[in-house]
């Protein structure tokens, strides 16, 4: 299956020295086109970033490079990556994301730990699942980073990339103001993308949410995808629903809630 326009965003902020067919397991957040990836191949060979070790996740084989392979105050790929404070496992990941879709069927859960202990990798944490709420299965995942301060225009806080984006997919960027559960506020971006243009009235969609803390740079990206798995073009399963699990004010109250709050505090 082509990865080029499903890497989940967790993924775009580490390496893109990853498995194919990991892109249908963690799905996929924003296609960030051709010339950034070459732009990020290009740093990651002068960093000399390589493939770590793999290790299983419910049967999945992941490269260690998921759980982040730049150094601290990297930029690539216009992210600047800081470490994470604290250790967010895999398993919150995916706890937290069965709170946050209370009522679903859950099935192929997968996870990964950040691990701020080790200073060549460890900035990703990110769990996915696929949830059937009664209105057909979704794949849907979420990671959380740190980015490193002041904030910059990298992912999740800047709609302009290049190339313009493809016809009918649209991104919207907004702030919250600051209260005791956002303290100094947030960046939130919400992304809609085909798997295929153009559209068709069976193309799959990926709805994309992003919020960043503008106090701590704690960023957590929830993807949801209407079929059980990204990918592109015809390598897309067809849709099984017409909208996502969580509508984008359900994910912002969700991110910004209490059960996201002990991994965001412990990121950022």
């Amino acid at each position: 299956m082509p990865f080029e326009t499903d890497l989940a965003h967790a993924l775009d902020r580490t390496t893109d020295s990853l498995e194919p067919d990991l892109t249908a397991l963690l799905g996929g957040a924003v296609e960030r086109g051709r010339s950034r990836r070459r732009r990020r191949r290009a740093a990651a060979a002068v960093a000399g970033v390589g493939a770590c070790t793999v290790i299983t996740v419910a049967g999945l084989v992941i490269p260690g490079a998921l759980a982040g392979t730049r150094p601290a105050g990297s930029d690539i790929g216009t992210v600047a990556l800081a470490m994470p404070r604290s250790a967010v496992t895999g398993t919150q990941m995916v706890e937290a994301l069965k709170a946050t879709l209370p009522g679903g069927r859950f099935s192929e859960t997968a996870g990964q730990s950040n691990n701020p202990s080790d200073p060549s990798g460890g900035y990703v944490a990110n769990g996915r699942l696929l949830v059937d709420d009664g209105h057909g299965a979704a794949l849907v995942g979420v990671s959380a980073v740190r980015l490193e301060l002041p904030l910059r225009d990298g992912d999740g806080l800047s709609c302009a990339r290049t190339p313009a984006r493809d016809e009918g997919d649209t991104c919207t960027l907004s702030e919250l103001p600051g209260s005791a559960a956002v303290p100094g506020g947030a960046v939130v971006m919400s992304e809609r993308n085909a798997a295929e243009h153009p559209a068709r009235a069976g193309t799959a969609h990926r709805w994309t949410v992003t919020v960043t803390l503008k106090s701590t740079g704690a960023q957590l990206q929830m993807v949801q995808w209407n079929s059980t798995g990204g990918g592109s073009g015809a390598d897309t399963p067809k849709p099984t629903r017409t909208a996502p699990p969580l509508s984008e004010q359900q994910v912002v109250t969700a991110l910004t809630g209490a059960t996201w709050s002990p991994i965001l505090d412990a990121v950022g």
